[in-house]
């Protein structure tokens, strides 16, 4: 029997980190939960570490620390609290795969400090590439790491590319739902809310990453994540809509032939996919039924409705840390909009002046993207306090 692969689980609380434990619930057997980390949600943290009894738990926001440590006091696990500390975890010789479903810019710095331990990675927090994709694929390859993609659209991809590593690609083909204003223009999204941006019509995520989806920004973050993963030029991928949210995402080969991936708008898939590579092993999650199913569609994005998906083709093509530019306006813009501080437009428009603005340089470290990260977003909340 193959030895169990030992999991530090980054963000266990959110969107994503939940739903790699029900994983790890299917696999007790294969999977062992080493290390949980959240940033502030500690009662969540407690009651997951009291079932899987991680080797160490890690709280971000350090005020919690004493209330963590008292609550797991009988249950033998070691408790830390702040950056440093979870840049220190990924590194522990009791870890075998480090999976980052850390939201944001957080979780480029513990993701570098894993990969230069040779750990592999279940990448589902998509910043990291898109942030730093040339530092970040050099640094695994120099360290031998496997980069495995947990975001639903990349996964399909590395599904399909199964066996034909060979051949050369037409074309990445990523699909979009086309989010809760699928169909609006732009005349009709004016005064749209977030309670409105939130009621994402297939999956169930965390807020940022539903926002993204209403503005297809998440497209085009993961066209540039895609083209890092999977090496690819920028103008060999595309984005096409499809509502369904049954085909994951496409592979051109040069002969024409076209291979997609299907399944339900879930993703423990794709999570177990990562986790359990290059097995696929049974599990008693939901199955498609393609005739309950039904049809099919598939769509152009309306690139005037949503311009952020332009903007970060915009920002892939000019490069250097221009990406790093449009991620970080783009948290910084939502997250206002997630407070009701400016309007939905407001976020293309925030993200179009950020470009505007920045100078272009190309960082040689981690602490250089976080910089740019750290003024850009400091430039966007003081240009909009002086509005």
């Amino acid at each position: 029997m193959a030895e169990k692969k030992r999991i530090a689980l980054l963000g266990s609380t959110g969107s994503i980190g939940t739903q790699a434990l029900e994983v790890a619930r299917q696999f007790p057997e294969l999977l062992q939960i080493e290390v949980l980390t959240a940033f502030s949600n500690a009662d969540l943290l407690i009651q997951q570490a009291k079932e899987f009894l991680p080797n160490v738990v890690v709280i971000g926001e350090e005020g919690k620390l004493e209330y963590v440590k008292e609550a797991l006091w009988d249950d033998d696990i070691k408790v830390y609290a702040g950056e440093k500390a979870l840049n220190d975890v990924v590194q522990m010789g009791c870890v075998d795969m480090v999976l980052s479903a850390i939201v944001g810019v957080a979780g480029l710095s513990p993701i570098y400090k894993a990969i230069e331990s040779g750990k592999q990675i279940a990448l589902a927090n998509k910043e990291t590439l898109v942030v730093a994709g040339e530092l970040m694929t050099r640094t695994a390859y120099e360290n031998g790491v496997n980069l495995y993609p947990v975001d639903s659209e990349h996964s399909a991809i590395f599904q399909s590319l199964a066996g034909e590593f060979h051949n050369p690609i037409s074309r990445l083909i990523i699909t979009a739902s086309g989010g809760p204003f699928r169909g609006k223009k732009r005349c009709d999204l004016q005064t749209v809310t977030k309670e409105q941006a939130l009621k994402h019509p297939n999956w169930s995520m965390g807020s940022k990453i539903t926002i993204d989806s209403a503005t297809l920004m998440n497209k085009g973050l993961e066209v540039i994540e895609a083209k890092w993963l999977f090496g690819v030029p920028l103008e060999k991928i595309d984005v096409v809509v499809h509502p369904q949210s049954i085909v994951h995402s496409l592979v051109e080969f040069e002969d024409g032939s076209v291979k997609a991936q299907l399944g339900l708008p879930d993703m423990k898939l794709p999570i177990q996919y990562a986790l359990t590579y290059p097995e696929r092993k049974c599990s008693n999650f939901p199955r498609l039924n393609l005739v309950e199913q039904g049809a099919l569609t598939f769509e152009e994005p309306d690139l005037e409705t949503f311009p952020c998906l332009p903007l970060a083709y915009e920002a892939s093509r000019r490069g250097g840390c221009m990406p790093c530019v449009l991620n970080a306006a783009n948290e910084a813009a939502v997250g206002l909009f997630l407070r009701d501080r400016i309007g939905f437009y407001d976020i293309p428009r925030l993200i179009e002046n950020a470009l505007a603005k920045a100078s272009f340089c190309v960082p040689t470290s981690v602490e250089e993207y976080l910089s740019i990260d750290k003024e850009t977003k400091q430039s966007i909340l003081q240009s909009f306090s002086n509005q």
